[in-house]
């Protein structure tokens, strides 16, 4: 058990919470309770909050005691006393689980991954968004350039089938995915707009196309 799951757990007891009782509390499950009193999971400053106010007690005061156990067992293998490396090992990769995310890199197929970015997690979603619905987009032509969006950039979007006005978004139509932007009309017409160095426009219905995934920023390779 490392020093804050033992605080957490004190100061558990003396409110006569159950874990259950204090993972209700809080939003999360009975077991992140549980690995977070065993010292198997490091939690992050809003989760720590969150506990302290259910409990009645400041605890931010020992969120570094655990990643500082840690470190010290690192330096002692390294001056050659024995240490459980693979129990340490697994300790980070469940701790960093509940705060990080690898975000997949897709093309426009969303068939397969093809690389993954580590995004923070906080209050269970990723920039706002539900940590299920962000996605990674790899640009796969010039369609865009006029809106600075080249081919081989990548683009952070969330999933969603809403069609939103001035939107920038991945669609299917007449068969084929592309990134276009979306203007309303009126109820039964939109307008996809693509730049390729010059503005082009196709005015379509909105039961023509599914829109997929809504860009949110690109990232742009120099």
């Amino acid at each position: 058990m490392s020093r804050v799951g033992e605080k957490i757990k004190e100061a558990r007891t003396a409110s006569k919470l159950t874990q259950k009782q204090l993972a209700k509390k809080i939003g999360v499950s009975e077991s992140f309770i549980k690995d977070i009193e065993l010292g198997k999971k490091i939690i992050n400053e809003s989760v720590m909050n969150k506990i302290s106010k259910a409990l009645g007690k400041d605890l931010n005061d020992i969120t570094m005691s655990f990643e500082e156990e840690v470190l010290k067992e690192a330096v002692e293998e390294k001056r050659g006393r024995k240490v459980d490396t693979p129990k340490v090992n697994d300790v980070w990769n469940d701790a960093f689980s509940s705060v990080l995310k690898t975000v997949p890199v897709y093309e426009y197929n969303l068939n397969k991954a093809l690389d993954g970015r580590k995004m923070p997690i906080i209050d269970n979603k990723i920039e706002g968004y539900s940590k299920d619905k962000v996605v990674f987009l790899k640009i796969q032509d010039d369609d865009m350039i006029g809106f600075r969006i080249s081919k081989g950039d990548i683009a952070f979007g969330h999933i969603t089938h809403e069609i939103d006005n001035n939107a920038i978004c991945l669609i299917e139509y007449n068969g084929e995915r592309n990134i276009r932007q979306i203007k309303k009309l009126d109820s039964n017409k939109i307008l996809l707009i693509s730049n390729r160095g010059s503005l082009r426009t196709e005015t379509v219905s909105p039961k023509d196309i599914k829109v997929l995934i809504k860009l949110d920023r690109v990232e742009i390779i120099l």
